[in-house]
């Protein structure tokens, strides 16, 4: 009896042997799926930062075109407003030689009393 408890204490030490061996490689196909699960998810962590960025950088390109029409628009309006101010201020000197030169016509014209 004694050699069939032997013979079962090895086929039981061995059994538990091939059960701690499987349950290692489970073990490490678990790891990798981990790991591979991992790689997986900082890609799509990376690809959503990419396209985050790229669409920062068309939303700010978008502001600076915007910032740029309206800088043009208010540029274009002050040409304008000088060109019609201009237009003014040349009309009211014109008037204004013209008083000049006709108070000098008067003053040539009429005898000065000294």
């Amino acid at each position: 009896m004694s050699e069939s408890q032997s013979r079962y204490s090895i086929v039981e030490r061995l059994t538990q042997k091939k059960i701690d061996l499987m349950s290692e490689g489970l073990e490490l196909d678990e790891e990798a799926k981990r790991k591979e699960q991992k790689v997986t998810q900082l890609k799509k962590e990376l690809d959503e930062w990419e396209n985050d960025i790229q669409q920062d950088i068309e939303r700010n390109r978008m502001l600076k075109q915007r910032e740029i029409e309206k800088a043009e628009m208010s540029n274009d309006n002050l040409k304008q407003r000088k060109s019609a101010k201009e237009q003014i201020l040349k009309e009211k000197l014109n008037t204004l030689d013209k008083a000049l030169e006709r108070i000098e016509e008067i003053s040539k014209a009429s005898p000065t009393n000294q």
